[in-house]
């Protein structure tokens, strides 16, 4: 089975060594996706397996055989952005704009988790099945993406906006 990257078939490299990452930057030219340390700790290569945020540069393409892979490319429909995209322009949660893509990502799965319930070291209550997406709480569950131009604020203004405490 291929692997479905932003609605599209893609064949499985033959060869198994290739990262996501790789495969995604390299062999098919799609660029949102960055390649920062290549190691797994910044959150740069962020992208969405079946709707749960990892990381492209720590998993092999064949690992996701038969999956759907979102980018940063396959968030906006009809060359309408994303309201998460949107709204990272309008609070200005970008500089560089090099982590934008994988905290777009990440924060998009990060949601989903909260959706589910699912506690961060924050969380005041365990028990409690509904997730308050406070700035504290966005700022705990997105502490894997860092930013090395110092956007946080807007970035966590953005996703506030969208999702969070702030949401409309």
């Amino acid at each position: 089975m291929p692997i479905v990257i932003n609605g599209v078939a893609t064949e499985v490299p033959p060869d198994p060594r290739v990262s996501l990452l790789d495969l995604l930057r390299e062999r098919l030219t799609m660029t949102g996706t960055k390649k920062g340390c290549n190691q797994g700790a910044c959150g740069a290569c962020t992208v969405l397996a079946d709707g749960e945020r990892i990381l492209s540069c720590l998993a092999l393409a064949v690992q996701y055989d038969g999956r759907r892979i979102t980018t940063v490319e396959g968030l906006s429909e009809n060359d309408t952005l994303h309201p998460l995209q949107q709204a990272f322009v309008e609070h200005d949660g970008f500089q560089c704009g090099y982590c934008t893509p994988g905290q777009i990502c990440s924060a998009i799965g990060m949601v989903a988790e909260a959706n589910r319930g699912a506690p961060c070291h924050v969380t005041a209550d365990l028990a409690e099945e509904t997730v308050v997406l406070t700035r504290e709480q966005i700022r705990e569950r997105m502490s894997g993406n860092l930013c090395r131009c110092g956007a946080h604020n807007g970035i966590v203004e953005a996703i506030a906006a969208t999702y969070g405490d702030g949401a409309s």
